[in-house]
């Protein structure tokens, strides 16, 4: 049999390179960390009084704020983004791992936001609109340097499109008011 000497297919595709990597901020959970602070506050004081009557075992409930506060922090610490040049990469897990992966040319619209107390931290959120069958929206949030990540988003979505021949068509549903007869 002859040998055959065609490239493989997918030599003709470019190769894809990481834009950006990075996961959501333990910003976003201020809240929660500080409830998980207060309780651990209360749990002392309230221990701290009733130590005269022989309460020291109260101290022991102060692993319930602990464990709260480790299981948020880690299961944040835990997803990471991964923007490349033809994908944006999801992983999610502490114990079991899934990778959800979005191809580029399917996002439809994109929006920054950077709420007050984020934007004070230099963070802020990027959202995306897209033609996905699984998550037709994705947010990433409290992420660093939000603008550079959309511009690079933008960019990549562009170029994307151009390399697919992908074009977005946009049908508009409302009825004008006309009726057939």
């Amino acid at each position: 049999m002859p040998a055959d000497d065609s490239p493989p297919a997918s030599s003709s595709a470019p190769a894809e390179s990481i834009l950006w990597s990075g996961h959501t901020s333990q910003w976003v959970h201020f809240w929660f960390y500080f409830f998980c602070a207060l309780l651990a506050a209360g749990i002392v004081v309230a221990g701290t009084l009733s130590l005269i009557a022989g309460g020291a075992l109260l101290y022991a409930a102060l692993v319930v704020p602990a464990v709260m506060w480790l299981v948020r922090w880690w299961v944040t610490k835990c997803t990471t983004y991964e923007l490349t040049s033809q994908r944006l990469r999801i992983r999610t897990g502490v114990f079991s791992r899934r990778v959800d992966e979005l191809e580029l040319y399917r996002v439809k619209d994109y929006a920054m936001e950077q709420p007050f107390l984020l934007r004070l931290v230099g963070l802020g959120n990027l959202t995306m609109i897209t033609s996905d069958a699984t998550h037709s929206q994705i947010s990433m949030l409290a992420i660093p340097d939000v603008e550079s990540v959309r511009e690079k988003l933008r960019a990549a979505v562009q170029t994307e499109r151009d390399r697919k021949r992908v074009r977005e068509l946009d049908v508009d549903s409302h009825d004008d008011g006309a009726t057939l007869s």
